[in-house]
């Protein structure tokens, strides 16, 4: 539905919602008295049917576009689809009290003023002329300031009907090509033209992608209710019952209280490395794509050589990205020999920098070669924007994002003090589940046995580090920075402990990087090669989605052992298309957390058995097939 015709259907069901007195005295029935005492009532009634009916048809609209109505029909689907919206019942509601109420102060002014005497008449109309200069004057500053409120609101409502009818229609594209093998009714010539239609829709520009509009974590929302903040509370009880028993062990075994955290020291030790390296990262990445860019675009269109051009600032571009962004922080990481969490930071914001490089980069290209007028301004995002864009917890380039107007400073406190509760929370778990655990299994002769106990005790701490790591960065960490920034779009996450299908979990776990390999990857690709490559589309994003997460655990744990990656490629990929989006129901949901569970106990089990055989069973001269094959395999023929 476009803008115009869903702006058009609101009008006429704020219309056909609009007090009876408004329409008679529009229509000509009710006296100059009626309208001029019922305008201000009946126009600020109709405009906020308007507004909410808009706010309606954003949420509900792609289901009127398929629905065939008529000039007849139109009053009665509409005042029929709004009735069951709770919003409209109140406001119903709301405008039939004023109504009876005004009937009911009219009917009484007529009473008491029909006994009065002929001799008060003037006063009587004198006072009423007053009166209504009065009203008059009030209807026309409310009309001006409900013209301002509607010209701020009128640019955020069409980009968003623009956006949800866009995603509309390429749903609609995508699922009438994926019917051209099947149909016998369409001709060779509609074919062509859904095809032609589905590769121009496959990449959208910049300002059509991934549209960014104010909303809170949904997090932020649950906690509002009592339950839900229930188990939160539940899980803060878990951490006191973990100190608490730490301490004790710690009494029992030493006779003195330890408060010394030696797996948190060595975890993050040699910080002042990790400090400087990211500073060099960060550096990097703030001048060289935002120069690179800037050179390439102001000379683009008056050289002679524009493919040439194109491909040498692009060739410097991917080589600052694999030297200046991947070997060196690499480089750095292993030749300082950081600890396991000073690895993560490194790595991790060496991953964020290099997508961010590269979404600034692909949407402004797409900016300047979209722009068909060769004599026109180049349009260069300020270095501000860009400066902006590497602090938002978002991976999509945009010159502005939604901002809130004010800093909750006593949030951004609130949301650091869980981080670092996490960080001890986590650390307890290692110290009281994992560790006693893993520490001496090299020792045990392998069996099958052993192996199963291990996958099903670790079930517990990897689901435990699973929520914190959810919760501590994607839920706190983000939104902190969020809040200080003023970035009001906080769908950092959706739902996903809802998901019914390993395709809607992997959509809603991590928005931000699910949107960048969404638009850049998935959407690219089609892009390159047309919708008929869909599926192998989606086993490239797997692909670079799992070789990535497998990098970043090789670096940081030091020795590769791809548990994590065939998990992702086989089961994950499996999964994906056998617990697809058809699968609803709560069984599904109960499946969904089962395979979950398994998953994190055998990751926790595998790697930290690989951890303990690196540090029993070490090499001095390991050749290739030694570096790549599991040590934990062998490190019991040692001991």
């Amino acid at each position: 539905m476009s803008p115009f015709a869903a702006v058009v259907v609101a009008a006429a069901a704020a219309w056909a919602m609009a007090p009876e007195r408004f329409r008679r005295s529009r229509e000509g029935s009710g006296t100059v008295e009626e309208s001029g005492v019922w305008g201000h009532d009946c126009t600020e009634s109709l405009i906020n049917n308007i507004s909410a009916i808009m706010v309606f048809f954003h949420l509900y609209g792609p289901a009127f576009i398929s629905y065939p109505f008529s000039a007849g029909t139109l009053k009665t689907q509409v005042t029929k689809c709004l009735c069951n919206y709770l919003p409209f019942r109140k406001l119903m509601a709301s405008e039939t009290g004023v109504t009876l109420r005004g009937r009911r102060s009219s009917a009484k002014s007529m009473n008491e003023d029909s006994p009065r005497s002929s001799e008060g008449t003037d006063d009587v109309y004198v006072r009423s002329v007053s009166n209504g200069k009065i009203d008059a004057e009030y209807v026309i500053n409310r009309k001006l300031q409900l013209k301002q409120k509607a010209e701020q609101m009128k640019t955020d409502l069409l980009k968003q009907f623009d956006f949800q009818f866009n995603h509309f229609v390429d749903n609609l594209i995508d699922e009438s090509t994926s019917l051209d093998s099947v149909s016998p009714f369409l001709s060779s010539s509609v074919n062509k033209e859904l095809t032609a239609l589905a590769h121009r829709q496959a990449r959208a520009p910049p300002e059509k992608g991934k549209h960014f509009i104010s909303r809170r974590s949904l997090l932020d929302e649950l906690f509002q209710v009592n339950h839900i903040r229930t188990i939160y509370h539940m899980f803060i009880a878990l951490l006191i019952l973990f100190i608490v028993s730490t301490l004790v062990m710690d009494f029992i075994d030493e006779g003195r209280l330890v408060l010394d955290f030696d797996l948190l020291v060595y975890a993050f030790g040699k910080f002042p490395i990790v400090i400087s390296t990211w500073l060099c990262m960060f550096l990097s990445t703030l001048l060289i794509p935002y120069g690179l860019f800037l050179q390439w675009a102001f000379g683009y269109y008056a050289s002679k050589h524009k493919v040439l051009r194109m491909v040498f600032f692009g060739a410097l571009f991917l080589l600052f990205q694999i030297v200046g962004l991947w070997a060196a922080p690499v480089y750095t990481v292993i030749h300082f020999r950081l600890p396991p969490a000073s690895r993560f930071i490194v790595i991790l914001e060496q991953v964020r920098l290099m997508m961010k490089a590269h979404s600034f980069i692909r949407e402004n290209f797409s900016r300047v070669m979209s722009n068909k007028e060769k004599n026109s301004d180049v349009q260069i995002p300020q270095f501000s924007h860009y400066l902006y864009f590497l602090f938002a917890p978002t991976l999509i380039y945009r010159d502005s994002y939604p901002r809130n107007p004010t800093i909750r400073w006593s949030y951004v406190a609130t949301k650091f003090a869980q981080v670092l509760g996490c960080l001890f929370y986590a650390y307890y778990i290692f110290v009281r589940l994992c560790i006693p655990l893993f520490r001496n299994i090299s020792k045990e002769p392998f069996s099958l046995k052993v192996l199963v106990l291990c996958i099903f005790n670790s079930i517990l701490p990897g689901v435990l580090v699973l929520f914190l790591a959810f919760f501590a960065f994607l839920h706190c960490w983000l939104n902190a920075f969020a809040e200080m920034l003023q970035f009001a779009d906080r769908m950092f996450y959706k739902d996903w402990w809802n998901s019914t299908s390993f395709a809607n979990y992997y959509r809603t776990w991590n928005v931000v990087v699910h949107d960048w390999l969404y638009y850049y990857a998935y959407k690219d690709f089609l892009w390159l090669f047309t919708h008929r490559f869909r599926a192998a589309a989606m086993l490239s994003v797997f692909t670079v989605s799992a070789v990535v997460h497998e990098y970043v655990l090789a670096i940081c744990f030091g020795f590769f052992y791809p548990v994590l990656f065939c998990l992702f490629m086989c089961f994950g990929m499996a999964f994906n298309f056998v617990l697809h989006d058809r699968r609803k129901g709560p069984v599904w949901n109960v499946v969904m957390w089962t395979s979950l569970f398994l998953g994190q106990g055998m990751l926790v089990c595998l790697y930290s058995q690989e951890w303990y055989a690196q540090q029993h069973c070490p090499l001095t001269n390991p050749s290739f097939l030694d570096l790549v094959k599991p040590r934990s395999w062998t490190c019991r023929l040692h001991t």
